[in-house]
């Protein structure tokens, strides 16, 4: 059973790296090593514009800097920017042909590449057909020895849900025609959402807004246990980010998918970044679900993810969604509900603000550090809450030391719900109560929770490992 640091302890050493290699190069710029290492602690933080803007910088200063190209090249991996990345891993295996990591990365990013210049060369116009069209579920046998949940005349029951909750808590595998039903059945509720959901809490009603949860299924537990198992009475929103990273992913989202169909009108789940191919590629969801069911049941999660809805307004008043505010002012809720999102996020817009950007401390708007979108400053939050007659925006996306952080004056609010993520961080997990009779959230904050000796990141694309050189 794995056991958690200090809380923040490690999250603090990678920003306290950044902090002093910044002012160690305050002192000396022309230092390719301080620059290397600072993209170092930029990757560990998920800061992959910036990590590529010191490797590339280290590399201006020196070009025959091994370190500098390796980093180079894992940021750009970070960033999808494969053709890219597998220059730096040409360079890096002639200068060190005896390295054997640096050839083993060089080797999965060609692949990577390959195979994105195939899937692009047998792409078509034509309408492409669903998994659903392939599939026979209702012939799909269930095995005699399989003693595990299963629907009930194919419908999610509460019973069902606890027992599936269980099931996976013992590190057991739901069979995969119970799989299939479940996905099957949540698309069709999904693609039948708007792009932006709109609720109405009563007075004494209240909602419960998670963040991040990334694979980590025995912390969702331990929310459920805190804070009451999902039902009519007790709604909850997942703020996107359910899968990657963690290595019980199918269990999490299986299990958000189960409540969503079993309280359509109670549990909402908004699309992360995270919920996309490319992400699922490199960060370790597609390949738990090859190594859990098959190819064709991660085509068809990656069907259900382009109906998940971006963003959720609740009393007209609050906006929730995963990332956050607009590369430019002007966008109204109104362009939010005409966005078409059943597709893979485009580089730029409003759909790819709704799942990337980040708030910043200064006013206007600057380059991501994630390389992605932008970040967004107070005036910009607060032009938009005044055009929307918002009060404010709560989003997740970020890890943060106490699991919830509040910027702008109190009109842009973080919840990340993975604490101690990729049993690394130290950090600690939130979600925020809100009530309709004063939408005033209320955190509440909480540990991770020993689980299984399975580590993050174990389907992960090797070149995503990033303890190298």
């Amino acid at each position: 059973m794995s056991v958690s640091p200090t809380p923040s302890e490690h999250f603090k050493d990678y920003e306290n790296a950044i902090k002093y290699y910044s002012e160690a190069l305050e002192l000396n710029s022309s230092n390719a090593i301080y620059y290397s290492n600072r993209s170092l602690a930029y990757l560990r933080t998920e800061c992959y514009g910036y990590a590529l803007a010191d490797a590339t910088k280290a590399l201006e200063i020196d070009k025959n800097y091994i370190k500098g190209y390796y980093r180079r090249a894992t940021s750009n991996m970070a960033l999808g920017k494969f053709k890219a990345a597998l220059k730096d891993y040409e360079t890096v295996v002639r200068v060190r042909p005896n390295d054997k990591d640096a050839r083993m990365k060089y080797q999965e990013c060609n692949k990577i590449v390959k195979q994105k210049a195939f899937e692009r060369a047998i792409a078509s116009d034509e309408t492409k057909k669903s998994v659903v069209d392939s599939l026979d579920i209702e012939n799909m046998t269930i095995e005699d020895d399989y003693v595990g949940p299963k629907l009930e005349d194919g419908k999610v029951t509460l019973k069902f849900m606890k027992e599936m909750m269980d099931w996976f808590k013992d590190q057991n595998k739901l069979h995969r025609k119970c799989a299939y039903q479940i996905l099957v059945q949540v698309k069709d509720v999904l693609s039948k959402l708007p792009s932006l959901v709109e609720i109405e809490l009563k007075e004494t009603e209240k909602i419960t807004i998670c963040g991040d949860t990334h694979g980590q299924y025995y912390d969702l537990l331990n929310i459920f246990k805190l804070n009451g198992l999902p039902s009519e009475t007790n709604p909850y929103l997942f703020n996107g980010d359910f899968v990657d990273r963690g290595s019980f992913s199918v269990e999490v989202i299986l299990t958000l998918f189960g409540f969503k169909l079993l309280y359509p009108n109670n549990f909402h789940v908004l699309r992360g970044n995270h919920e996309t191919d490319n992400m699922n590629q490199m960060y370790g969801f597609e390949g738990e679900v090859k190594a859990k069911y098959t190819g064709q049941m991660f085509q068809l999660f990656s069907e259900v993810f382009q109906w998940l809805p971006l963003a959720q307004c609740i009393n007209s008043k609050v906006l929730v969604m995963h990332g956050g505010l607009f590369s430019e002012d002007g966008v109204t809720l109104e362009d939010l509900r005409k966005i078409d999102r059943n597709r893979q996020p485009p580089d730029s817009g409003p759909m790819c603000d709704l799942l990337w950007s980040d708030p910043q401390p200064q006013n206007g708007r600057s380059v991501s550090k994630r390389g992605v979108s932008c970040q967004f400053g107070p005036d910009v939050t607060e032009r938009f809450l005044e055009q929307n007659k918002l009060d404010y925006i709560v989003r997740s996306h970020e890890v943060k030391a106490e699991g919830y952080e509040v910027t702008h004056s109190g009109k842009c609010i973080t919840v990340f719900s993975a604490p101690n993520y990729c049993d690394q961080m130290g950090n600690k997990g939130a979600y925020i109560h809100l009530r309709g009779s004063d939408l005033k959230p209320e955190f509440h904050q909480f540990t991770a929770v020993p689980h299984p000796n399975v580590k993050p990141m174990a389907y992960a694309n090797t070149l995503m490992q990033l303890g190298m050189m």
